[in-house]
């Protein structure tokens, strides 16, 4: 088949080492093959490739089905279950070892994996009024079997057989689909991947199924704030407009297509056939191969893709989006008060080497001295503020750009909700007033271009997805350089994007707890049900906003940023590599106030370091009032810092501030230059803070709100619930908010300098850094808090919870929300202690079991049984104590059945195992050991995982290496005595914790039937605890 290499020339950064190729096919599929050498770092030879043909056993679903991305995330405080240790007030955040050491994608040895992605074209935008949601089913339906491939699963079978997963997602204009695989296998996987273009069956049955999983999905965001304010956006625009869609789909609106004479099916095949072909369709490829063998697959393999014209991303519509002069009140599920101002700007896809937009949102939502916010915090109006054009597709799309400024109000400025509004409109006026200012854009091309210049690598996958998805939106030699250029300064163009900025053009929405549930104005969103109020703005406030008669002095444009950097030169280049020999962080500082771990980077050569510092304060756990207390003076520090921490994150260098368990975690990452400069900052006001009456205030009333937003979410409670038993010192967030609210600035004054009167802080500085310069930034540290050493009698130590042997425990509670129809049952078998000779290879039997059990448990419990979207298992550490979870969350099934269906599960894994053969066995050990030994991503990722040992005070910082070593020892027999050892009754070792979280269409009253049926029920936590044994504290 004919086809063409583009004469075009990638542009890259210097640091790429990859190779980049981009061919068009005669059926006018646009590929991007990249030849990534670290893929086979000792060079690629044809005997390593792998035929790629044999079909597997075993079966793995990556969460193929994905999320729509563009509206099913939940950016209001999104909570992560997997994670164990942190926070009890439901944003647990476990020993930085549930991240690093269960989810391990990243290792110590130079290999990496290939990758793939394809987008099409085609969206939610195209979905017809009568089947809502069909792009996103059908996006579902073609992982479900291809006439090559007819077996369901046989496109996740064998990318689980080979160390792989894949995704997908579906935006507004476009569809995006990728995988990655362990490097020998990227060819039989682009075989099964191109057959979801060529030919997938689309069968009845599987519909009939998988319109539950589409359904199950959209309930999982069904209590989210900013997916009912996403959808009220959707429901309140102009009849007739793209926008006035719902792109999620659900049983109702797919299901009652069927009922109405539609044929789903032919529907489906209709968009398939309209749609899928050569023309709209934008491929990436990343392999070791070189790039001629790439260039052969994909020409083999897509070419019998069906030809088509080339995409057009451009869209005109004559319609308004929405009415004018209106604003809406949308009732909030969590406790919140969140002001909304959308304007609509033209698309300006064409204009990304200027980026008006982006020049805006950087002044817009400034948080430095002049800024709105700032202004608004001083007031006591606000507490946070964010702007800009989102990455998602209905806010980037060929029909509109979507401005929005957010703003998280206080009680107080809900109350002054117009006079908000209208110094937005001040500074506004402000920016047209001053013009567009040329050293402000120069300050974002410098970002752009040493962000560019020196671009850390991300996860194989998600970068073939940004790519393809890039192919859509910039000319062929810009698909990297694209996102971060700021090439041309255009101020007339950003006076044009500035005058769509009116009062006539702006939509307000208030979401708010505060709501009149009385009012006859009342209306409801069809799909989410959510309550809202549709109100006029009187024309005398649209003409005062329109042209403000003052400007306030405290609103002015931002001052120049003392954090860019300007040295990006490297400290190990003119050092002998037999001095910098080294693979694992060591100890340069051991002295009672200050233990310092530090690592210079060898292998990502970036100017780049990252410092993290984990501080024991005194007395900050040892009570609940001391508890809020500490989290208080974390909160309102934070507060403090944020104008310098925020204009330091404008120049990428980033810092974290947070409570982890009982400590506090300081982190500074990013490029290194003006890092010391930063820390002396950070820790000099840190040093002689004391809070304001005035901030006390609002922060105060923050937290509270944050408190009782708590375990909104049945996934997080869960995890919650799970902790609140294993963790001997555990303070319930209803017990934390009852003594917060009593609180007082004074109580807190005399807190602080008890809490930093003594400390001990454990630190790692990894990066591009001398010895020379981690010792003088840790002497930062102790210069500034020069006070007594913690000793370590008196640090508050973690102790976990030792289950009974033989238990069988229940908790078991409602949801907090009563609308969240989404329960969840969540079965924890605790396994060991992380500790002693045999601990390496008990995790590493117990990654393998996951890996081998991960995909049928997918496959029965959610894919053939149906119970609920998310449906997982895998290990769980715990302070080290290592333990292993199956989790279901369900809006259909009650938590008994859930449990049950688990159990049958579990039950039935002895045959599995028994009949997995030694092929399969050895496909799964061999892709985990490859997994272990894969390359970092990024300098982040390896300071995580080193971070990630010295937190658990396991110091193991080859604990990868040690575990795959492990793997090529163990057995299937291993496998099998460590099921029926920890998840078999009646083996004494096996004990089992189940947390049941009952969602609000499930019969409660059940519960009675829990303790016959499934074991003790633990009613009263505090009075089991205190009859119970606890592991030793090792961390």
């Amino acid at each position: 088949m004919v086809h063409r290499v583009s004469e075009r020339v990638v542009i890259k950064s210097p640091t790429d080492r990859r190779s980049y190729r981009i061919i068009h096919l005669s059926n006018g599929l646009m590929a991007l093959l990249v030849h990534d050498p670290e893929i086979y770092p000792d060079g690629f030879t044809p005997q390593e490739e792998s035929e790629g043909g044999a079909v597997g056993a075993d079966v793995k679903e990556g969460d193929e089905d994905g999320d729509l991305e563009e509206d099913g995330e939940d950016d209001f405080d999104e909570e992560e279950y997997e994670s164990e240790e942190g926070e009890e007030d439901g944003e647990e955040g476990e020993e930085d070892g549930d991240e690093s050491e269960q989810k391990r994608k990243k290792g110590t040895a130079p290999t990496k994996k290939a990758a793939a992605a394809m987008c099409v074209g085609v969206g939610s935008f195209s979905d017809p009024s009568k089947a809502q949601g069909l792009a996103h089913f059908l996006e579902h339906m073609l992982f479900m079997g291809s006439s090559r491939f007819p077996d369901e699963n046989e496109y996740d079978s064998y990318l689980s057989k080979h160390g792989g997963s894949s995704n997908a997602y579906t935006e507004t204009e476009y569809t995006c689909y990728h995988f990655e695989v362990n490097r020998e296998h990227l060819m039989g996987a682009l075989k099964r991947f191109s057959q979801f273009f060529i030919s997938p069956l689309v069968k009845a049955e599987a519909m009939e199924r998988e319109v539950l999983a589409v359904d199950s999905e959209f309930n999982q965001v069904l209590q989210s704030d900013s997916c009912r304010l996403f959808q009220l956006h959707c429901h309140t625009s102009i009849p007739g407009h793209p926008f006035n869609r719902f792109t999620w789909g659900n049983k109702k609106s797919l299901i009652d297509a069927m009922e109405n004479g539609i044929n789903l099916r032919e529907e489906i095949l209709q968009m398939y056939r309209d749609n899928y072909h050569g023309g709209m369709m934008k491929l990436v490829v990343i392999g070791g191969e070189p790039l001629d063998i790439l260039e052969g697959w994909v020409v083999e393999l897509f070419s019998d893709v069906k030809t088509g014209p080339p995409l057009k991303m451009s869209t005109r519509i004559d319609i308004p989006i929405w009415k004018v002069g209106k604003i809406y009140r949308l009732e909030a599920v969590k406790d919140v008060h969140i002001l909304e101002l959308t304007w609509k700007l033209p698309c300006l896809h064409k204009e990304y080497l200027k980026k008006p937009e982006d020049y805006l949102a950087h002044l817009l939502g400034h948080e430095g001295r002049g800024s709105l916010l700032y202004f608004f915090k001083a007031k006591g109006w606000a507490t946070s503020l964010s702007a800009g054009v989102g990455d998602e597709g209905m806010r980037r799309s060929s029909i509109a750009y979507i401005f929005v400024m957010s703003i998280h109000l206080t009680d107080s400025g809900l109350e002054m909700l117009y006079e908000v509004i209208g110094f937005v409109y001040q500074y506004i006026k402000l920016l047209r007033q001053s013009t567009p200012q040329e050293w402000i854009f120069k300050e974002l091309q410098d970002i752009g271009n040493m962000e560019f210049r020196f671009a850390e690598e991300q996860p194989q996958d998600d970068y073939a997805a940004e790519l393809a998805e890039n192919l859509l939106l910039y000319s062929e030699e810009h698909i990297i350089f694209g996102e971060y250029v700021f090439e041309l300064w255009d101020p007339e163009l950003v006076e044009h994007v500035l005058s769509f900025f009116t009062p006539e053009n702006m939509r307000i929405d208030i979401l708010s707890k505060s709501f009149d549930k009385h009012s006859e104005a009342i209306q409801y969103e069809p799909w989410f049900g959510s309550r809202y109020i549709e109100e006029d703005i009187s024309p005398s406030l649209l003409k005062l906003w329109s042209d403000p008669p003052e400007i306030h002095q405290h609103l002015h444009l931002p001052l120049k940023n003392e954090f860019i950097p300007r040295v990006f030169s490297l400290c190990n280049s003119n050092i002998s590599k037999c001095l910098l020999d080294t693979n694992h962080p060591k100890c340069i500082m051991n002295q009672p106030l200050m233990k310092v771990w530090y690592k210079i980077d060898l292998t990502f050569n970036v100017p780049r370091a990252n410092t993290y510092f984990l501080i024991t304060v005194k007395d900050g756990y040892n009570s609940v009032k001391n508890c809020v207390l500490t989290e208080l003076f974390v909160n309102l520090l934070k507060d403090e810092l944020n104008e310098i921490l925020y204009q330091a994150g404008v120049a990428k260098l980033e810092t974290s501030l947070s409570i982890v368990g009982n400590k506090l975690e300081l982190k500074l990452y990013g490029f290194n230059d003006k890092l010391s400069l930063l820390l002396s900052k950070i820790l000099t006001l840190s040093r002689s803070f004391f809070p304001n009456v005035e901030r006390f205030k609002v922060i105060k009333e923050d937290m509270e709100r944050a408190f009782r937003n708590c375990n909104m979410k049945p996934l997080s409670h869960s995890s919650y619930l799970r902790l609140q038993v294993l963790r001997e010192k555990f303070w319930d967030v209803d017990d934390k908010l009852s003594c917060f609210v009593n609180l007082s600035l004074s109580d807190l004054e005399a807190f602080i300098p008890n809490l930093l009167s003594q400390l001990h802080i454990e630190g790692l500085c990894h990066g591009n850094l001398l010895e020379e310069e981690a010792i003088n930034i840790s002497n930062i540290f102790t210069n500034i808090f020069s006070v007594e050493p913690l000793a370590a009698e008196f640090r508050h130590q973690e102790r976990v919870l030792c289950l009974p042997s033989g238990a069988s425990l229940i908790r078991s509670v409602r949801v907090k929300n009563d609308l969240e129809v989404n329960s969840v049952v969540e079965l924890y078998f605790q396994i060991e202690q992380d500790v002693g000779m045999e601990a390496n290879k008990l995790r590493a039997i117990t990654d393998l079991f996951s890996d081998i059990v991960e995909e049928p448990c997918f496959d029965q419990l959610r894919t053939k049984e149906q119970l609920g979207y998310v449906v997982q298992c895998g290990p769980r550490m715990t302070y080290r104590v290592l333990g292993f979870c199956f989790l279901v969350q369900s809006s259909e099934y009650s938590p008994i059945y859930l449990h049950d269906r688990i159990d049958n599960f579990i039950s039935g894994l002895q045959e599995l195992l028994d009949k997995l053969d030694d092929e399969s066995f050895e496909n799964h050990r061999n892709g985990l050991i490859a997994e272990k030994l894969e390359k970092f991503p990024s300098l982040a990722y390896e300071t995580g995982d080193h971070w990630s040992q010295i937190v658990a005070k396991r110091y193991l910082f080859d604990m990868l290496k040690v575990e795959a070593e492990e793997l090529k020892t163990i057995q299937k027999s291993d496998v099998i005595n460590w099921y029926k050892t920890y998840l078999r009754p009646p083996s004494p070792k096996c004990r089992q914790l189940a947390v049941h979280v009952w969602g609000c269409n499930t019969n409660f009253n059940e519960e009675l039937k829990l303790q016959e049926k499934f074991g003790q029920v633990i009613e009263d936590v505090d009075s089991f605890k205190m009859s119970s044994e606890f592991y030793p504290s090792l961390c």
